[in-house]
Formats: structure tokens, C-alpha cells, sequence
């Protein structure tokens, strides 16, 4: 048992911990929980606890069923909202097979899998994520609208305002869970919120998007509020993205600055973002995996709709935010088009992957857009070469099925499994009649 087991341990003792839970996710990155009494914890850091894996989406099939949760002990942390009696601890889990090996759908798994490749090249991975979400009403019924919470704007103070002591709430909780928050405030749509986590290693920062998820779940039962990552709610209202910012470092350097260099990118830094480019269309199944994702992408209100990039450019889908000459840390790119309801494992890991394709392929960055897309014809979009995101769950499924790099990262049973999942959510949405269609065609023929 290494040290970081003995201080769980320890720690449960010390705190009167009751119940531990151990957290994981499916493929499409619902969050899976399993609760086990302390006293059991000692033989599930040695020998992991059985559960049926066919039961979880995408994780493995009938015949091979038996898996194993194995709590990482260095995702160890008490949850707040449950209170100091009888507390309750959480742990993150990796999911093995009865033989100890990697479970090959499991996202978590996949995800350490790609930045270990990355750390062969020399590289450790970091990004910052801003997280939109809503706050409606309390759910009334199914098929009603939902009602914001508030009818603010971005950036807004509104005194005595729901959403001030929601956020307040959250960030307290998320701080006393060791997740750090950078910033909070009131985003452009009626009743929409931004969280922006501060930056941490990839697999922290997939841990802590699960942890946040669940907090802002939590917080709202606790102020009767609805809280939703839906990509776009609202008609008339901006969508929810996750803009996320991400760089790579070789040691204490970060291996996108460079002074000298155009916006201040280094080669690795331009090659990078060169791949992310290439293979955006073929990773936005798994960047945008819902149908209604695409309402966000195809909606306006600064979503991006197309391939491109820009200094500065918010219509663009990758951005070059400005720094400091002495400040060469912060040296990044924010890639756009990820929307909050991404599974963070599978998104990251494709990120990645197409970041370090353009960096082992010696990608040529093509040149930047310092214009509005959106407001350019096809044909100045088609001189220029810049290509549109897919329009649809459809298109975006048939793209990456042609996908080598997406199924080389996946792996071939998650790969399989994602596509036949999102056959069915096309084909489920496909057979429904929106009130869109009753209100223009109902009384018309």
C-alpha cells in the first residue's frame, strides 16, 4: 500500500467518514457511482470491487461482464454538502478487467492512454475550462418551456440575485473539494452562468469537470432551482459552451511560447493548433456528442461554425489569447466549439490527440482569419479554404466513422459503441414532431 492509500485511510479514520463513494463514468460521460463502507476500502485499493460491466453504457460486453473499480487515492475528497456527521468521501476509479488489465471503453482510461503518448514526446498537457450552464425555474413538465431564473445579461451584477449565492454556493463547495476556481459571473443569456476552473493537468481537470457537475446538481436541489448543461435550451438565447484553453509544457517551460514568434506561438505551439484545425470535423462527434449540440454550433451568438482561427477572433473555433512578454506561461489556445454536456475524458483525449498529430505530422497552421466567418459568402469561405463544422449528429458521425485518428484514440470497442449510440440518438430525433413543425405546418395544409 503506498503512502497516498495509508493517508486515505488515515484520513477516513480521522474525519468519521461513513461511506465511500466510488465515482467513474460511462461512455457518453454520465457519472457512475458505487457507496462502500470504510472498512472495505483497504482490500479496494488491493484487489478493486466487482460490478457488472455490461450494465454500464459502452464499458464492455456480456461475455466479459466481471469488471473492477479500482479507487485512485489521489482523487480523494470529502463532499461538503453532505455534511460533517456520518461524512461521506469520493473517490475517482480506473476500470480493470478480472486479469488487471485496462477495461478498453473505460473514457478515464483512454484518456491517461493518450497523455501517456504525449508524455513520450515530451509533453504534459494543461487546460482551463469556462463552463456555461443555466438556472431555471423549477421543472413544471417535461414538455414546457423552461423558465430562467433571471432575465440578466453578461456580466450583470444584480443585486440579491439567485444566481449570485448559487454561484457563491458552488465555488465554496467546489474550494473545499480542492478544486480551484478562477473566475465566476453571469453569462449573456437570461438565467445563464459561467464557472472557469483554474487550470490543471488533463486528467485532474476531467475529474474535477465531473466534480463540478455533480456540485452544481447538488447546489441547485439544495436552493430549488434547475440547473442544466444543455448544449442550447433556448431558442432565442446563446448556447452553453466549454471553451477550454490548453497547452503543453516540457518541464517547468510551456512549449507554445514563444516571443520571437508570430502572436507569440512557438513551432510546437503552431503545429498544435494546425492538427486541432485538420481533424476538428472528424473529433466533434465526440466534442459535440448530442443532436442539440449542433443548434449551439449552427445558433449564432459567437458559437463557431467554422474552420478557422484568429489572434483575437471570436467568431473563429480556435483563438490565440494575448499575453504578457513575461508571462510566456500563459502562452494557450482556446478552442471553441466544445460544448458542456462533452464527456471531458473522450474530449480531451481527441483534443489532444489532433493537437499531437499536427505536431508529429509537422503540420502547416494555414493563415488566420481576422474577420467575422459568419458574415463572409461561400465562396470568399472557399477561397480562403476554410471548411464549415458539421450541421448535424449525422454528419458528424459519418465523419468521424472515416476517422483513423479518432478510432485509433477511442480504441475499436469504445470507437464501435460511440458510433452505434449516436446512430440511435440521430435516428430517435429523427422520428420526432417538434411544436416548430406543428406551429408552421398544422394549419397550413
Amino acid at each position: 500500500m503506498d503512502r497516498q492509500q495509508e493517508y486515505v485511510l488515515r484520513t477516513i479514520e480521522e474525519r468519521g467518514v461513513r461511506f465511500v463513494r466510488l465515482w467513474f463514468t460511462d461512455v457518453v460521460g454520465q457519472l457512475k457511482s458505487v457507496a462502500i463502507a470504510p472498512a472495505e476500502l483497504e482490500e479496494a485499493f488491493e484487489e478493486g470491487i466487482g460490478f457488472d460491466g455490461s450494465s454500464i453504457q459502452g464499458l464492455t460486453r456480456v461475455l466479459e461482464s466481471d469488471m473492477l473499480a479500482r479507487p485512485d487515492a489521489a482523487t480523494f475528497q470529502i463532499l461538503p454538502w453532505r455534511g460533517s456527521d456520518n461524512a461521506v468521501a469520493r473517490m475517482f476509479c480506473d476500470i480493470t478487467t478480472r486479469d488487471n488489465e485496462p477495461a478498453r471503453s473505460d473514457p478515464r482510461t483512454i484518456l491517461k492512454r493518450t497523455l501517456s503518448k504525449a508524455a513520450e514526446m515530451g509533453f504534459t498537457c494543461y487546460v482551463h475550462p469556462e463552463v456555461e450552464f443555466y438556472l431555471f425555474q423549477p421543472e413544471t413538465s417535461a414538455d414546457a418551456v423552461p423558465v430562467p431564473i433571471d432575465n440578466a445579461s453578461y456580466f450583470d451584477h444584480v443585486s440579491r440575485s439567485t444566481a449570485h449565492d448559487f454561484r457563491r454556493e458552488a465555488i465554496l463547495t467546489l474550494e473545499e473539494m480542492g478544486i480551484s476556481v478562477e473566475f465566476s459571473h453571469h453569462e449573456a443569456g437570461p438565467g445563464q452562468n459561467e464557472i472557469d476552473l483554474r487550470y490543471s493537468d488533463a486528467l485532474s481537470m476531467a475529474d474535477n469537470l465531473m466534480s463540478l457537475r455533480a456540485v452544481i446538481q447538488e447546489v441547485a436541489i439544495h436552493q430549488g432551482v434547475q440547473a442544466s448543461f444543455m448544449p442550447k435550451p433556448l431558442v432565442d438565447a446563446p448556447g452553453s459552451g466549454m471553451h477550454t484553453h490548453i497547452s503543453l509544457f516540457e518541464g517547468e517551460r510551456n512549449a507554445f511560447a514563444d516571443p520571437t514568434g508570430a502572436y507569440g506561438l512557438s513551432k510546437t505551439g503552431r503545429q498544435f493548433m494546425a492538427g486541432l484545425l485538420r481533424h476538428a470535423r472528424e473529433i466533434a462527434a465526440v466534442t459535440n456528442q448530442h443532436v442539440n449540440s449542433y443548434k449551439r454550433l449552427w445558433g449564432g451568438d459567437e458559437a463557431p461554425s467554422y474552420v478557422c482561427w484568429g489572434p483575437n477572433n471570436r467568431s473563429a473555433l480556435i483563438r490565440v489569447p494575448a499575453y504578457k512578454p513575461q508571462k510566456t506561461q500563459s502562452a494557450r489556445l482556446e478552442f471553441r466549439s466544445i460544448d458542456s454536456a462533452a464527456n471531458p475524458y473522450l474530449a480531451f483525449a481527441v483534443m489532444v490527440a489532433a493537437g499531437l498529430a499536427g505536431i508529429e505530422g509537422d503540420y502547416e497552421l494555414p493563415e488566420p482569419a481576422d474577420s467575422d466567418i459568419a458574415q463572409m459568402s461561400d465562396m470568399e469561405r472557399g477561397i480562403l479554404g476554410i471548411e464549415a463544422l458539421p450541421e448535424s449528429l449525422s454528419e458528424a458521425i459519418a465523419l468521424m466513422q472515416k476517422s483513423e485518428l479518432v478510432a485509433e484514440t477511442l480504441g475499436e470497442d469504445c470507437f464501435d459503441y460511440f458510433i452505434r449510440d449516436k446512430h440511435h440518438e440521430w435516428q430517435q430525433y429523427q422520428h420526432q414532431v417538434t411544436p416548430a413543425e406543428r406551429l408552421r405546418f398544422l394549419s397550413t395544409y
